[in-house]
């Protein structure tokens, strides 16, 4: 089975099939599971390096671990840990509770976070936290923000305005830009080294204060999925299209034979599972459109609220990617259906000229057998 014989089964699939003879071989599958493998590493590849995925700290690993000890913070109010927490993917199950009775003054500090580079040079640009004020119902007169750095230098940021948009009772987001508008405690204040964070509230009465902390991060650098996860993560793409052609082979190579056989056909077992793996190049032709429908996207960026999985946010950035994708998803979907039709097609066309079913009986055989090969296939890869 030489190069152009596999290529025949595209332009004249009965002539191939024909010539497979009394004695098939696995050359032509063998060479089409390794265009397949070179196909779907130019795939992964291109989706991995396209795909950019906004990185944070802590990366996730221990969840927000500065949110999940309460041994990590200082304060003047009673530090404790609290069940009520923000629901997602990175926050754990736990945040920081903070209470005090008949003060005006609430300080909370977390020290020792190593160093985090803020710089302009390729630093995080961007720091989360989530505030949940339980009591008093009035909003403090201030809330200011403060990121420690070299010799205990401090940036402050003026959360004030802000926060009059958070509801007492209900999480409140804060999304705080980093260098710009904050202003700088001293001369020795060095945003690659940010090593400590606070918070301050006051207010204008004294009342019993409680408040809850959750989902400290910083955050804002993009790096391509690929950086991310290594050439490993490709190679093991390729090993994972290699069992689903297997898986595909075995099964739908099965069942041809069996439902072919219980029809009357002259089915042999041989010819027909040389003849599948033949037929499966058409999973080589949906790589390779795969392969040439991504290489025309922009650069998709996937943000931090995305990764933070919480439910609701992260809607609208989203919406663009789907938007970017859009005719690429189109495409592919309707690429998928045509080479499903396309499958079918070629295995009901093996029945018809070397078990010499009937056509009807062919494409019922065929229709029959790789619908449950995908459904086996899905079941088993997803």
């Amino acid at each position: 089975m030489k190069i152009p014989n596999v290529l025949e089964v595209i332009y004249a699939p009965h002539k191939a099939f024909k010539k497979l003879g009394d004695k098939p071989n696995y050359i032509g599958p063998a060479i089409i599971i390794i265009v397949l493998i070179i196909a779907n590493l130019g795939f992964a590849y291109t989706a991995l390096s396209k795909t950019n995925l906004e990185t944070y700290v802590p990366n996730g690993q221990n969840l927000d671990e500065w949110t999940q000890n309460s041994t990590l913070w200082t304060s003047n109010a009673l530090v404790s840990v609290s069940n009520d927490s923000i629901t997602g993917a990175i926050y754990g199950n736990e945040s920081i509770a903070f209470s005090a009775d008949n003060t005006s003054t609430v300080w909370i500090q977390l020290n020792d976070i190593s160093s985090v580079n803020c710089s302009i040079q390729g630093g995080f640009n961007q720091i989360s936290f989530r505030l949940k004020q339980l009591t008093p119902q009035e909003k403090p007169q201030n809330v200011s923000v403060y990121l420690n750095s070299t010799n205990a230098a401090d940036f402050y940021y003026d959360l004030t305005n802000e926060y009059l948009n958070s509801t007492v009772g209900i999480w409140y987001n804060a999304t705080l830009p980093l260098v710009s508008g904050w202003v700088p405690g001293g001369q020795d204040a060095d945003w690659s080294n940010i090593t400590g964070f606070s918070l301050e509230f006051s207010w204008t009465q004294t009342s019993n204060v409680s408040l809850l902390v959750d989902g400290l991060f910083f955050h804002g650098i993009y790096e391509p999925w690929l950086d991310q996860v290594g050439i490993g993560y490709v190679l093991s793409f390729a090993l994972t299209s290699v069992m689903q052609f297997v898986i595909a082979w075995v099964v739908f190579s099965g069942l041809l034979f069996l439902i072919g056989r219980t029809l009357g056909g002259k089915v042999v077992w041989r010819l027909i599972l040389v003849a599948v793996g033949l037929i499966l190049i058409t999973l080589v032709v949906q790589a390779f459109i795969n392969l040439a429908l991504y290489t025309t996207l922009p650069q998709l960026n996937y943000p931090f609220s995305l990764v933070g999985g919480v439910q609701g946010e992260g809607t609208a950035a989203y919406n663009i990617i789907l938007d970017q994708t859009a005719t690429v998803r189109t495409i592919t979907s309707v690429a998928q259906f045509a080479i499903w039709v396309w499958t079918i097609a070629l295995g009901a066309i093996l029945l018809r000229f070397t078990a010499e079913l009937a056509w009807l009986r062919s494409i019922l055989a065929s229709v029959v057998a790789y619908i449950v090969t995908i459904i086996v296939s899905s079941f088993l890869f997803g």
